[in-house]
């Protein structure tokens, strides 16, 4: 069983007058939701004892908010090599290998990489839900970070939907991308025929934002970086595919270089975002997956032939 472990802040003078919520909403930032599971189970303290969240705070009281708590982690451990790029008490960022779900789908799948995880927290003595701040689907390759505590996690998801959390990607894809660079504003929503996949529909999906910046031409593939402003499902496998460039290997979008990758060719390579307690600037990259770099090698050979 884990202890519980307190973020604490000193009131300044000006916030005197302030209450214990407006503390916890404001400075710290603890989502109302997240107030109320505290308050259930007494994570919240002024001047180390339970605190009424309409008490008004004086310069110098001390609030104090649980950070983590033991929790039913709700998946069986599974013993598995981890690549971990970074890793403290409130979040772990991994390098994420191709073929493996994040989270289970159904419960017949037990050894994704939260069933990983589950076995890495309890060697540390920490009973805790696995919480992926953002998704990566089972194919794609690179970082991904989960928070440790519920009190990350709600930091680090606000960090995302307010696009304060980048994510960047290396993706190598079908023929010679003639920009430098561009962007891609295509809204996105489920395909007509098939709801499981996704495709661009400038009527009736939603806003698509995607950066792009060419690396390298090969003859007949260019290797791109992308940005993603926002996180639609398979967002940049749609919109290279809808740019007349899909990504090398993706069975679903394209159908092109599945002779030289058997998945598609696309890898998470940096985040970067603010610590959820400290606030310092974090920035993780990952190395490209074993497959992608033999596939660079092919590629930057002569006459290599993209099936299609």
């Amino acid at each position: 069983m884990s202890e519980r472990k307190w973020t604490a802040h000193t009131v300044t003078a000006a916030e005197a007058g302030r209450t214990v919520e407006e503390i916890l909403t404001g400075t710290l930032s603890i989502s109302r939701r997240m107030i109320q599971k505290l308050t259930r189970s007494k994570g919240v303290q002024l001047n180390k004892k339970p605190a009424f969240l309409g008490r008004e705070v004086k310069e110098g009281d001390v609030i104090r908010a649980a950070m983590s708590f033991t929790e039913e982690a709700g998946l069986a451990p599974v013993e598995m090599p981890l690549n971990i790029l970074f890793e403290d008490e409130h979040l772990i960022v991994v390098n994420k290998p191709p073929f493996v779900l994040v989270h289970p789908t159904n419960p017949t799948q037990t050894e994704t990489l939260s069933h990983g995880l589950t076995w890495h927290f309890l060697q540390q003595g920490l009973q805790a839900k696995i919480r992926p701040v953002h998704r990566i689907d089972r194919d794609t390759s690179g970082v991904l970070v989960v928070a440790k505590t519920a009190f990350a996690h709600q930091h680090l998801d606000r960090q995302l939907r307010e696009r304060e959390l980048k994510r960047e990607y290396l993706a190598f894809v079908d023929g010679t991308v003639s920009e430098e660079r561009g962007q891609i504003d295509a809204p996105i929503g489920k395909h007509k025929q098939n709801p499981n996949l996704r495709a661009v529909r400038p009527n009736a999906g939603e806003f698509a934002l995607t950066r792009y910046e060419v690396v390298t031409r090969y003859d007949t593939a260019t290797l791109v970086h992308l940005e993603l402003e926002t996180g639609r499902t398979h967002q940049i496998r749609v919109h290279m595919t809808h740019l007349g460039h899909p990504v090398l290997g993706d069975r679903q979008y394209g159908r092109v270089g599945l002779n030289l990758i058997k998945r598609q060719a696309l890898h998470a390579s940096r985040i970067s975002f603010s610590h959820p307690v400290s606030g310092e600037k974090m920035e993780l990259t990952a190395p490209l997956a074993d497959d992608l770099a033999a596939l660079q090698e092919k590629l930057q050979g002569a006459n290599v032939e993209v099936q299609g």
